[in-house]
């Protein structure tokens, strides 16, 4: 791992219970900060009425008047996912009302661009909403850096992501593209145990000078952006504990994974950094420690200009 991330996980590392809710209100009373949490949904009646409840229940009350709006931006849900989000208390918006002129386009990444038209908080925290078990310290957590220290910009939550009964993986599209993409050529972002999480806070002033890719690519896209135009000091992750969710099939990871490596693809253009390492992150007693393990780079030329395969070939 490059020295510079290591000094960045120590620095720009933390737990969500580093920040309790008094200093956060105290820091967003003192500094007079907005915040707004979006849900983008796509056909989740199952999960996020909890969610919403969660959020309004834990932050949006009198004594903890964290979060200043909840809005589920609904992209074409065909069962009662608004239903359930408005019942629960969130303000819902479908994606075709927002900014009619354009046609929206399918995908998870439109949703969120557009939410930007229809939220007002300093800070935007995004969070899926197909979540189980969800805990308001997921909110709190990751908009706490944002509150507390004007230099960080763009937070990432970090968390154990159990597949089936297997506890601790981080993803099958993140460690099979993502993790593989950002240390072969954005090792500064080699860090980030989550970089796929759907659970992430930044300052408007952010969001909106970055593209949105519009599908699956977005949370690998923004990430990358936001290390070119605001730096990896500026950039953080608060590990929040476990995250469950609806996992999907091999098919759809399949496209999102090609959506993710076309992302990139795009942003390669750019120019780009190949170091030919590979960091992961395993729980231990004291939190998401790196593995670093070198990554097969060398190749072996076609066997049919070997001269020993040659001759082989022709005796």
């Amino acid at each position: 791992m490059l020295e510079e991330v290591e000094r960045w996980l120590d620095r720009r590392s933390w737990t969500a219970a580093d920040r309790p809710l008094d200093q956060l209100l105290a820091a967003k009373r003192e500094a007079g900060t907005t915040v707004s949490v979006v849900l983008p949904a796509l056909n989740e009646e199952a999960t996020v009425g909890a969610i919403v409840t969660a959020i309004r229940e834990g932050l949006m009350t009198e004594a903890v008047p964290l979060v200043d709006e909840l809005v589920v931006l609904d992209s074409g849900s065909t069962d009662r996912t608004g239903e359930v989000a408005a019942a629960a208390g969130a303000r819902v918006v479908h994606r075709d009302a927002v900014l009619p002129r354009l046609p929206a386009l399918p995908g998870k990444g439109e949703v969120l661009w557009r939410s930007l038209l229809v939220t007002g908080g300093d800070v935007v925290c995004f969070v899926d909403a197909d979540l189980r078990d969800f805990s308001a310290s997921f909110v709190s957590g990751i908009v706490g850096p944002l509150l507390t220290d004007p230099e960080v910009q763009f937070v990432k939550a970090m968390y154990d992501r159990p597949l089936g009964e297997a506890p601790g993986r981080g993803g099958r599209v993140t460690e099979l593209v993502a993790r593989p993409l950002l240390n072969l050529h954005w090792p500064q972002l080699a860090g980030f145990v989550q970089p796929l999480g759907g659970e992430y806070a930044a300052r408007r002033s952010l969001l909106e000078r970055l593209p949105f890719p519009v599908g699956y690519g977005v949370e690998l896209g923004l990430l990358v952006d936001a290390l070119h135009t605001v730096g990896l000091d500026a950039l953080a992750q608060v590990d929040v504990g476990v995250r469950k969710h609806r996992h999907q099939d091999e098919q759809a990871l399949g496209r999102m994974a090609a959506a993710i490596y076309r992302t990139a693809q795009l942003r390669l253009a750019r120019g780009h950094l190949v170091r030919p390492a590979l960091t992961q992150f395993e729980r231990t007693p004291d939190g998401f420690a790196p593995r670093t393990y070198p990554v097969d780079t060398e190749e072996r030329p076609p066997m049919a200009g070997i001269p020993e395969y040659v001759q082989r070939r022709a005796a």
